[in-house]
């Protein structure tokens, strides 16, 4: 599991109309309680609509000229629940609840049978991650486990793709796209982006993921690294070439004090550096921390002795942008002369491929 950078929405012309009309439930809701229609941007919900619940049903009508993405909102006491769905012409029912269900215009149906099959694939790695946590699994157990939820994590990326190469000349298509990209190796994003109708070409979200692939190209195995600078934990200023390309194998790990994984993954890169730092390995580890407390805290809780650089930009990293770093934890190897060996390395993996080099 990895912590991805977080999604933003947006809006985007597809088709003209006019009338809508929203029926729906909310389950456990009362009558009197308010439901609304509402947009979010950057995590902040914006109210556009309300209805008030009577006979256990509420409804909203108004016209829309666009199909857009927009949240079904209700909160009473402890209980939240909200969903999105895509505001367009025609009729909308929606169930709102733990099982959130919203068809009938044909964006909300192809919507709906995506999210059935995520929802359906996610409880079951949900299942297996709390089996995984019972006191008396043996580590056979929960390596066999692990690769389960690895399969299962391949089916999502196959159900995120499929879905969004057939829709990608409509609007469920791009928002996906936006959405879940970084479920897909680059050279498919490639792929996928060409497809994207004219219209959308010019929308911000998809120049920045133009960009993104462009970054990842220039980023990829077997070409030179890309140099940046940063701070050390002390102030000082230091760039990734006064390591990379002199002779040394260097090891550049994207992290952070608040990424969990990360956290995981940290005792394995202990072990690494140890086994090689006086056998041609070095370890630069650049921090997508927001904190410097929090980041410092963290380098000796982690026992991490190795070089360390943030400009404390937290997703906005200056040298995660370069990469192309859309998930943490996240390894680029550098052979002696700077060229990239290999990304997002991990565990196992990680080790053989140092033993290999080590030799």
């Amino acid at each position: 599991m990895y912590v991805f950078a977080a999604a933003s929405l947006w809006t985007l012309t597809c088709t003209s109309g006019n009338p809508y009309k929203i029926t729906g439930k909310v389950t456990g809701a009362a009558n009197g309680d308010t439901v609304f229609l509402q947009n979010r941007v950057n995590r902040e919900f914006t109210k556009i609509k309300s209805a008030v619940i009577k006979n256990g049903e509420f409804t909203m009508q108004g016209e829309e000229n666009e199909t857009v993405n927009r949240y079904i909102t209700y909160t009473k006491g402890e209980k939240k629940f909200y969903a999105d769905f895509f505001l367009e012409s025609g009729d909308i029912n929606i169930t709102l609840g733990e099982n959130d269900h919203i068809v009938g215009t044909p964006s909300n149906e192809i919507y709906q049978d995506f999210k059935s099959k995520m929802g359906e694939i996610n409880g079951q790695i949900e299942t297996i991650y709390k089996s995984m946590q019972e006191p008396t699994i043996t580590p056979e157990q929960k390596k066999a486990k692990n690769e389960e939820m690895d399969k299962l994590e391949g089916k999502l990326a196959d159900i995120i793709t499929l879905t969004m190469e057939n829709n990608i000349t409509n609007v469920v298509g791009v928002h996906l796209l936006k959405s879940y990209y970084y479920y897909i190796d680059y050279a498919k994003l490639e792929t996928i982006l060409a497809k994207v109708p004219a219209q959308y070409q010019k929308n911000d979200d998809i120049v920045r993921l133009q960009s993104l692939v462009a970054r990842a190209k220039a980023t990829s195995v077997g070409q030179k690294f890309t140099d940046f600078e940063m701070l050390t934990p002390e102030g000082k200023p230091i760039k990734l070439s006064e390591y990379a390309g002199k002779g040394k194998y260097v090891l550049v790990d994207f992290w952070a004090s608040w990424c969990g994984p990360c956290r995981k993954e940290m005792p394995n890169l202990v072990k690494a550096y140890d086994l090689y730092k006086d056998k041609g390995l070095e370890i630069v580890g650049v921090s997508l921390d927001k904190d410097a407390k929090s980041w410092k805290g963290a380098l000796k809780q982690l026992k991490m002795t190795w070089i360390q650089m943030s400009d404390l930009k937290y997703w906005g990293c200056e040298g995660a942008k370069m990469y192309a770093v859309s998930s943490i934890p996240h390894i680029v190897l550098l052979d002696k002369d700077g060229k990239i060996l290999a990304r997002g390395l991990h565990g196992e993996e990680l080790q053989a491929k140092l033993a290999e080099l080590m030799k």
